[in-house]
């Protein structure tokens, strides 16, 4: 079979279309005929190798997407040959206290497919059970593969760990990015209200129709305008996952009693801070990875009654990787990236 791997870090180069023996699946597991998948920036910081993470090599990439269940072991209660089925990119030992105490994302356990163990951009992939989902009847293979990992870790931030409140207002980076794209929509579901930022005129729209109350061009200065959008308050709240290019900025933006909330750095992680304003205005900064399953299935409940919509922007077969993934790193896309054998 076909699966899209890594076997050294780099650029696009390092990306292999390999022919691989198919996986056989075991008592506990399902196999699945995959029909799409989705790139997330995850894709490229793994190909170019993650500091402090053990990244087994060669790799199948690839974190979540979507497909057809063509076979199940005798030990499978919950799916049967011929499901769609969404796939679940976190993994966990189910004997940890973390995820016992539904804290799956904080267990030392936790991995993501795609980067800490093989991920699924291959023809069949062999998962367990907490890595399905059944696959809502009204998406097509590919919008469905597209929306996983974003909702899931967007809902994280906001929701869990930001506590987001109707009528906040919240400072969403990068609208056009998948994690822009799905943090406005779940905000917008909230009743919060939302200020985005894009790179360019002709991307106005596209976070105007995903549901954002203010829309700013992130290459023009923002503090002041965003100051006078909030009469002089500052947000509530900031969907950090830039880094060092919007830190000192998210500060400046911040109300008294603001929080940060941060799940990737884009433009580098090392930042600096005035502990002296953190204090004073009770600030919080907020860190972020992923989901735990109950989050995920709170997503899958909202997806499946349609108040989170996808937004692909292209999709690409496997031979185009090295395409799709200049397609990301040049930040021309609006929306998903989407990947099919």
């Amino acid at each position: 079979m076909k699966a899209v791997r890594i076997h050294s870090h780099g650029d696009v180069d390092v990306l292999c279309i390999d022919n691989i023996s198919e996986p056989k699946c075991l008592n506990n597991t399902v196999k699945v005929q995959v029909k799409a998948s989705a790139l997330n920036h995850l894709d490229i910081w793994v190909r170019g190798g993650l500091p402090g993470i053990n990244i087994p090599l060669p790799l199948i990439m690839g974190s979540d997407g979507s497909g057809k269940v063509v076979e199940i072991g005798e030990n499978i209660k919950n799916f049967n040959v011929g499901d769609d089925i969404v796939i679940q990119p976190g993994t966990f030992d189910q004997n940890c206290k973390f995820v016992k105490n539904k804290m799956e994302n904080y267990s030392p356990t936790y991995g993501i497919l795609g980067e800490t163990e093989n991920g699924i951009q291959a023809e069949y992939v062999i998962l367990k059970e907490n890595n399905l989902h059944k696959m809502s009847n009204s998406l097509t293979y590919e919008e469905a593969a597209s929306m996983q990992l974003v909702f899931m870790t967007a809902y994280q931030m906001l929701i869990t760990r930001a506590n987001l409140f109707p009528e906040d207002f919240i400072l969403i980076y990068g609208a056009t990015s998948g994690i822009g794209s799905a943090s406005i929509q779940i905000a917008k579901d909230i009743g919060a209200k939302v200020i985005t930022t894009v790179g360019s005129e002709n991307k106005f729209q596209y976070a105007y129709d995903m549901g954002a109350d203010y829309v700013l061009n992130h290459k023009q200065s923002l503090v002041d305008k965003i100051k006078s959008i909030t009469k002089y308050k500052g947000v509530n709240i900031v969907c950090e996952h830039i880094g060092k290019d919007t830190w000192e900025q998210s500060l400046k933006v911040l109300s008294k009693g603001g929080k940060i909330v941060t799940c990737g750095s884009t433009t580098g992680s090392i930042v600096s801070i005035d502990l002296r304003h953190l204090f004073m205005k009770q600030q919080s900064i907020l860190g972020s990875t992923m989901s735990n399953i109950e989050s995920f299935k709170k997503v899958m409940e909202k997806i499946e009654s349609k108040k989170y919509k996808p937004f692909i922007d292209k999709v690409y077969n496997f031979n185009q990787i090295k395409n799709a993934h200049k397609r990301i790193e040049s930040r021309n896309h609006s929306g998903k990236v989407v990947l099919i054998p």
